[in-house]
């Protein structure tokens, strides 16, 4: 197993969540480094950037100048932030947060109670925000949207989290950009300058696709995979942020940028490279916590309607997408056992009647029967 960060495999939400909210947090592994030779019997090798494949030979290369043969190999080489181009040259401090260094370096920017900007309302820099703000720090969120999580979230959702966060200091500018420095911070596309000490950038990410284009696949917007987990070249497959699979919920190709999908993926496509056959489609779900809320999301929750089950102003609440007789979507607040059900029904493909679905007291396992 290579790979390019010089730690042993670790859990990538701890960079967004536990890490940042305690100052001692320790980076948690998958598995000590030994366990990974010493129990599993896997060569690991950390600090080896691929950055060569000969499909013909089936070698790869890595940066260090060495080279490994394979059999079959499977890409699992993720995603790295997209850049902010405005602020590449900036003399302002400009982070990002995808590695352990990222999330330790932004550790040490919120304890320092500093003016900080996020560019992006997204999960990563909502969760940031809610650190640095339980920090004092003060926070200033710049969305190009009009509403937070437009992609992912229904409106009520957005606005009681945007809510939250005002209470706890943050503050939004929507519908705004940036579009480069001032003297003391940033410049908005609409204007304003905003002071700060250093920027947050969370504005998407890119498929790291470097060795799939060695491989001669098409790599825009992701590496396309099968049910199985199988690229277009002989023995290469792919697994995690960087694979571009088709999702029932969406009905379309997407890649899925989550933990769950990174596993549970992953744990698929290893069995059919040793001659199983399992095919793999698990809806997509992420969850995130801020303050007192928590939010699970599983499928789509873009263009469909939305059922409302519970009170939104109570704070603890479920919304289920549907499209036409198909549930093609669902989002808890504070309703984990909810969502739990929930995922259940959208992946077994159950299309419990509208108005079960409209009442709160229906429970869902009728729906699995």
């Amino acid at each position: 197993m290579l790979g390019e960060e010089p730690h042993p495999p670790y859990e990538r939400p701890q960079l967004s969540k536990a890490m940042l909210h305690a100052p001692d947090a320790p980076v948690a592994y998958i598995k000590q480094a030994s366990d990974w030779s010493d129990i599993l019997a896997v060569r690991l090798e950390t600090g080896s950037a691929v950055i060569d494949c000969d499909a013909d030979r089936r070698i790869v290369a890595t940066a260090d100048g060495r080279s490994f043969a394979f059999d079959r190999l499977l890409i699992a080489t993720g995603t790295l932030p997209r850049r902010l181009a405005a602020l590449e040259n900036s003399a302002i401090e400009i982070q990002y947060l995808r590695n352990v260094e990222d999330a330790l370096r932004f550790r040490k920017s919120i304890h320092d109670k500093s003016r900080i900007v996020i560019v992006g309302g997204g999960v990563i820099g909502l969760e940031a925000a809610c650190a640095a703000a339980k920090n004092g720090c003060r926070i200033t969120v710049v969305e190009s949207e009009q509403r937070l999580l437009a992609r992912a979230f229904p409106a009520v959702v957005s606005d009681l989290v945007a809510a939250r966060h005002r209470s706890h200091g943050v503050e939004f500018i929507f519908g705004a950009t940036v579009s480069g420095s001032s003297s003391d911070g940033v410049r908005l596309s609409n204007g304003a300058d905003i002071a700060a000490d250093l920027v947050l950038v969370g504005i998407g990410v890119e498929p790291v696709a470097t060795v799939a284009e060695r491989l001669g696949l098409p790599s825009a917007g992701g590496i396309s995979v099968d049910a199985y987990g199988r690229t277009a070249a002989s023995g290469v497959y792919c697994a995690g942020d960087a694979a571009l699979q088709f999702s029932r919920c969406h009905d379309r190709a997407i890649r899925v940028e989550t933990w769950a999908n990174a596993q549970n993926q992953a744990i698929a496509v290893a069995g059919n490279m040793i001659g199983e056959t399992r095919e793999y489609g698990d809806p997509p779900w992420f969850w995130t916590d801020q303050y007192d809320l928590n939010i699970q999301v599983a499928g789509d929750m873009l263009e469909a309607d939305h059922i409302i089950r519970g009170d939104t102003n109570c704070g603890k609440f479920s919304v289920i997408a549907m499209r036409g007789a198909d549930i093609v979507g669902a989002l808890s607040v504070n309703s984990a056992k909810e969502m739990a059900m929930l995922r259940r029904v959208i992946a077994a493909d159950k299309r419990p009647a509208r108005a079960d679905l409209e009442s709160s007291a229906y429970d869902l396992r009728a729906a699995l029967k």
